[in-house]
């Protein structure tokens, strides 16, 4: 999934190549993917306009046009690739628009879980649950007393309201793991169980994780925003694995169709969870 980290290296590197380029043509190979909330059909609208901007809230990409905006979120599996025509197509290329620079961005979804919504102009309040998202989680106006007294509104499992959009927007499941192992805390603890030091501890790994994976996603992705850059991360993905801080072995838990990674040693909670899986020998 495409989270803060790797919308805004996509983001940055689309506002420098694409902005003030005129589409020439749409070409749909996925049709029910796209959500036309203005009754358009996108091939028609969109030719002839102009990018006038790039933009980003939460984990949507908003590309706006003369008259029309095109918001996306790739959700678990959507992607984008700028290339040119004759790179070769692959097969989950949901759309894809023909730029007078001579390139093409698409947009690929091999599990056609993204949303694509094309609206008029700014009208974003027409997206379902795009008005509702909070902060972003790194909005300098985000200080720690408005974190922690939104953080008081929600319920349940840390890791849950980390990636709930409504609480602060842009963390997904990978830097949400990331997150909760920097500030030492066990993703499945109740909020209400969390002390004032660990909810400090909290505010400032969000800021730190965040900014750092900024940086390093940036910096490799380059032009090849079709990939996804994880391997740095300390925990995520890394079910099995040492532990980068104590040298124990990466847990992982399997639910909601997401996995969850954690050291059981850093990050202390329950020791006995039928579903966690723990390496033989440890």
């Amino acid at each position: 999934m495409p989270e803060m980290a790797d919308l805004e290296a996509i983001k940055a590197l689309l506002q420098t190549r694409i902005v003030g380029c005129a589409v020439q043509a749409v070409s749909v190979y996925k049709p029910f993917v796209i959500r036309s909330l203005t009754g358009e059909e996108i091939q028609q609208t969109l030719s002839d306009q102009t990018v006038t901007a790039v933009h980003r809230r939460g984990k949507y990409l908003i590309f706006r046009l003369d008259r029309h905006s095109l918001v996306i979120n790739p959700m678990l599996t959507g992607r984008f690739q700028l290339c040119k025509p004759e790179t070769r197509r692959a097969a989950d290329t949901i759309f894809n628009l023909s730029l007078s620079s001579g390139e093409e961005l698409r947009y690929l979804d091999d599990k056609s879980m993204g949303m694509v919504y094309l609206v008029r102009e700014e009208e974003y309040g027409a997206i379902p649950r795009f008005a509702d998202q909070g902060p972003e989680a790194l909005d300098p106006d985000l200080t720690y007393e408005t974190f922690r007294t939104r953080l008081k509104q929600h319920h349940g499992e840390i890791k849950g309201i980390l990636t709930n959009a409504r609480f602060i927007t842009g963390i997904g499941n990978a830097y949400a793991d990331e997150i909760l192992f920097s500030a030492g805390i066990y993703p499945f603890r109740k909020r209400k169980g969390l002390t004032e030091d660990e909810t400090q501890k909290l505010y400032r790994s969000i800021k730190e994780v965040l900014q750092e994976a900024m940086v390093v996603v940036k910096a490799r992705m380059g032009d090849n925003i079709h990939l996804k850059i994880r391997d740095f991360l300390k925990v995520h993905g890394k079910a099995g694995s040492a532990c980068p801080r104590c040298g124990g072995r990466v847990a992982s838990v399997k639910a909601r169709q997401r996995e969850t990674n954690f050291c059981r040693r850093c990050q202390p909670g329950l020791l006995v969870e039928p579903q966690i899986r723990f390496p033989l020998g440890k």
